[in-house]
């Protein structure tokens, strides 16, 4: 699994990272961090909210990390 490059990551009106940057980059992080840190980053994925998880979805855009 290939991470996110950094010159590709939108972000959103409130500048915060894109959902789909976001969710990218967190599954990245699970597969390439330690047993001690997993866990955490596993919680931030769960936390993502369902309507970014619903909107990630339903784009056509949809990055080759989520497919």
């Amino acid at each position: 699994m290939m991470a996110p490059v950094h010159w590709s990551l939108a972000w959103s009106e409130d500048g915060e990272l894109a959902p789909q940057d976001l969710f990218d980059l967190l599954q990245t992080m699970v597969v390439s961090e330690g047993l001690e840190i997993q866990p955490s980053l596993v919680a931030a994925v769960e936390r993502l909210s369902s309507i970014h998880l619903n909107l990630m979805s339903a784009s056509a855009g949809v990055t080759q990390l989520c497919a």
